[in-house]
């Protein structure tokens, strides 16, 4: 993920009420059960009208490598395969590479559209046979569906004129690699094939099948500055070429691989492209680590915030990050304010907030890890929640954090 983005959840973002159970308010010293006892942990009582500092760590999931412990990393001197065996531990070096197919989001008209140029080609998916454009003056090519064929048509600026339908899906080529895209309110440049197909059950959508290699030249400065140490940006460039081969054996039968947004990694084509971020990617080409043979599960947030949180594979461990904290001034230690109202406001089944607890943390750092268990306790009722859900109820920079209330000040009207 970039690290100026919102933090990605482990592979989709939680809605605000994820793993929100209500019940009804208990009797001061009262416990909820939970199929065995509940006890609280910490407590913040939050009588009246009350100011909540959340204190936190971490940008992000925290799982793999920390984007900030790698250039914390690479500034005391380690290469990129040390960070790569340091955050992935327990799995083995291995070639990576091939195609990759990639659902361009942001096209969401009908049709692919792209911007006329010598020697494009059209090729039938289904028949695997290929034609070359003509040269009608057109300033503008596009694929839409006909059926379950597709029209290849062209404009001059006014209306599209249909040039032949080929067989079932089909994609767009050029002589020299790259399509100008055009989609709503902007054009984009792609290396490999612009493709018109249609996931099961649904409508055509615009997919880049596009080599690894250049892939990641549209990727990996879109996760971190193309400019810091080389080997934190070669380290990130193991890391999304083994992402990248992960999803696409679990997608294997899909129309698609990957999407380009943080939901999967943030890819622009041709256009985010850098120089320095090239140079890193070409010093690992090809390189990614496996585990019992397989592409890993390679995921990676901006920080952990000094300890990485155990994920869902073995080799995402939970473990103390020296080098998270070294060149991470925004995210290795955050601030936010809060106040009772909002959360009043997120969970109204509670009534007036009374008092906020942490039931269970996952033991790992500063007041005992990431929160696993808490609750907003109101007049009316519980609100029972996980860090995760706070988080992005919020807005938070992670799911570790921690909590001081103090009195509103005088003046400040209840909203």
């Amino acid at each position: 993920m970039p690290i100026t983005a919102r933090p990605r959840r482990a592979r989709r973002l939680l809605a605000a009420a994820a793993g929100l159970l209500l019940v009804p308010a208990l009797a001061t010293g009262a416990s909820a059960e939970r199929g065995d006892e509940r006890r609280a942990v910490e407590t913040w009582p939050t009588p009246g009208s009350t100011a909540i500092t959340v204190t936190g760590h971490g940008f992000g999931h925290g799982h793999g490598l920390s984007q900030y412990g790698a250039l914390g990393a690479a500034g005391q001197g380690l290469t990129w395969q040390q960070i790569v065996g340091f955050y992935y531990p327990g799995t083995t070096w291995g070639r990576v590479g091939g195609k990759l197919r990639i659902w361009i989001t942001a096209d969401t008209g009908r049709d692919v559209q792209v911007v006329s140029e010598r020697a494009i080609k059209v090729t039938s998916l289904a028949r695997q046979r290929t034609w070359r454009l003509p040269a009608v003056g057109a300033r503008k090519w596009r694929l839409v569906a006909q059926g379950s064929d597709t029209a290849v048509q062209w404009t001059r600026g006014g209306r599209w004129k249909t040039w032949r339908t080929v067989p079932g899906e089909a994609e767009l080529s050029a002589a020299d690699g790259v399509l100008t895209l055009v989609v709503p309110g902007a054009r984009r440049d792609y290396r490999g094939t612009l493709q018109s197909v249609a996931p099961r059950g649904g409508k055509r959508i615009t997919v880049n099948k596009v080599g690894m290699e250049a892939y990641l030249r549209g990727v990996v400065p879109q996760e971190v500055p193309a400019l810091w140490e080389p080997d934190a940006v070669s380290a990130q460039s193991v890391a999304a070429r083994t992402y990248a081969a992960f999803e696409r054996r679990a997608n294997k039968g899909e129309r698609y691989d990957l999407c380009d947004t943080t939901q999967c990694q943030v890819y622009g084509g041709v256009d985010v492209e850098h120089p320095a971020a090239t140079a890193a990617i070409k010093a690992t080409r090809g390189q990614g680590v496996l585990y019992d043979g397989q592409p890993a599960f390679t995921q990676f947030s901006a920080s952990n915030g000094g300890f990485s949180s155990a994920g869902s594979m073995p080799y995402l461990v939970a473990q103390p990050d020296p080098y998270d904290g070294l060149a991470n001034p925004t995210y290795s230690t955050w601030t936010e304010t809060l106040d009772d109202t909002m959360v009043e406001k997120q969970w109204p089944a509670i009534g007036d907030l009374t008092s906020i607890e942490v039931t269970a943390r996952d033991g790992n750092g500063d007041w005992g890890g990431r929160i696993t268990d808490m609750a907003f306790v109101g007049e009316k009722g519980i609100a029972r929640v996980d860090g995760d859900t706070v988080r992005s109820a919020f807005g938070l920079s992670s799911d570790w954090f921690t909590f001081a209330v103090e009195p509103r000040q005088k003046g400040r009207a209840r909203q």
